[in-house]
């Protein structure tokens, strides 16, 4: 149980909870959908988006974003990549179900497995697909308007933040995408700006004073 009464995982193998425990949702909606996907939306027309995550996780992100994107009308595309993908029974036992529509929530479970190998449609206006594979091993014929940047802290997965690994994901970002992230480093501010990024520190979600966001210039 995290600070706001959210739940989270912890990672045995990697010796780190899958959320803040400041709060697993609060977290989520202000690092990704909203300095994240809404930030990119204030400044577009068309209301639909893609976004890749790094980390499926639990789903909550996901949840969080679908939610919001139906209660909106926002035509969804969400990609996320999973190495180590959690069985349906122990998303169940998250209790996510408290913030998000029941139809959502049902849809979710069922198509869960399914969107493990390959995209399905949860509803008429949200495709997913969660890609079970390690980062560096993704491959996609897209490009996404939102990177999700939530891999596990650089301490104890450095790998995910280096710069290979950086590279690698910010080649599916399209010109004029968003990059968010719950971390801010100078490393981290470096890879991004050399990539072809504008950054920018703003605000972190409870418990992190800064986050980063950037834009493919």
């Amino acid at each position: 149980m995290t600070s706001d009464g959210s739940k989270t995982i912890f990672n045995e193998q990697v010796g780190e909870n899958y959320h803040s425990r400041h709060g697993a949702l609060q977290e989520s909606k202000h690092v990704f959908l909203n300095s994240g996907l809404n930030y990119y939306l204030e400044r577009k027309t068309e209301k639909k988006a893609s976004i890749l995550e790094v980390g499926f996780g639990t789903g909550l992100n996901f949840l969080v974003t679908a939610d919001h994107c139906i209660k909106n009308q926002i035509q969804l595309n969400y990609t996320g990549i999973e190495a180590f993908p959690l069985n349906q029974d122990m998303i169940a036992e998250t209790g996510y179900h408290e913030y998000i529509s029941e139809k959502l929530w049902d849809s979710f479970l069922t198509n869960y497995s399914i969107a493990l190998n390959g995209a399905t449609h949860i509803n008429d206006t949200c495709l997913l697909e969660i890609a079970p594979e390690k980062l560096l091993n993704f491959k996609s014929e897209y490009l996404f308007d939102v990177i999700y940047f939530d891999a596990f802290a650089a301490v104890h997965q450095p790998e995910m933040w280096n710069s290979e690994s950086l590279n690698q994901i910010c080649k599916f970002v399209k010109p004029g995408g968003v990059f968010v992230s719950y971390a801010i480093t100078g490393e981290l501010k470096r890879a991004m700006k050399s990539l072809g990024f504008s950054i920018e520190k703003v605000p972190g979600a409870v418990g992190k004073r800064e986050m980063l966001r950037a834009v493919k210039l």
